[in-house]
């Protein structure tokens, strides 16, 4: 495979990826707009990190135990839609109860986090397929790409929701909800039609 095609490939494959990951991101930074350049960082790392691994799994289990990771893979929108709207609910309800997701500044939980790490990248198991003839070292460069991209593309997510955080304090929690429910459903329909 020529390299130059490869590298687009794996590009265009993380920008695809990253797309629900930079919604949430973008919500992340609507519900807490002072947030540091280090959690920033942390938040877009975290999904960067998973969406690195996801593919690598994928092509994993792709490799080795193909035929139930293909039972498993009609469960992917079921997850991503559950866990989104887990995450999206609970916005939604302490926007309208006006309470904080955690004690302190309403900071968004390492636990949910890692939920809504997962349910972004969840779908990019599936890459796994895509990537399934190639080599390890190639399918590790793939998803180091996908992985490097999603990290720009979050920390962009991040700081626009920053920006509209603050002109939108108060709804910030109910408009970050309905954004991840979106993504859930989107995910869920995407993924079943």
């Amino acid at each position: 495979m020529n390299l130059l095609l490869f590298v687009f490939n794996s590009i265009m494959l993380g920008v695809g990826l990253a797309m629900d990951a930079f919604c949430v991101s973008m919500t992340n930074g609507l519900h807490e707009p002072h947030m540091s350049h280090k959690r920033m960082l942390g938040i877009a790392g975290t999904y960067a990190g998973f969406q690195f691994l996801m593919p690598l799994i994928g092509w994993i289990c792709v490799s080795t135990i193909a035929s139930y990771f293909k039972a498993f893979s009609r469960m992917i929108p079921w997850i991503a839609l559950g866990l989104l709207c887990y995450i999206g609910g609970k916005m939604l309800y302490d926007g309208i109860a006006k309470k904080e997701t955690d004690e302190e500044n309403g900071k968004l939980s390492v636990r949910e986090l890692m939920i809504q790490g997962i349910a972004t990248s969840i779908d990019a198991l599936s890459v796994g397929f895509t990537i399934a003839s190639y080599s390890l070292p190639a399918a590790l460069c793939a998803s180091l790409i996908i992985g490097i991209v999603t990290l720009v593309i979050c920390l962009a997510g991040i700081v626009l929701g920053r920006k509209f955080g603050l002109m939108l304090a108060e709804r910030a929690n109910i408009l970050g909800g309905l954004i991840l429910i979106g993504i859930g459903i989107e995910i869920f329909l995407t993924g079943i039609f």
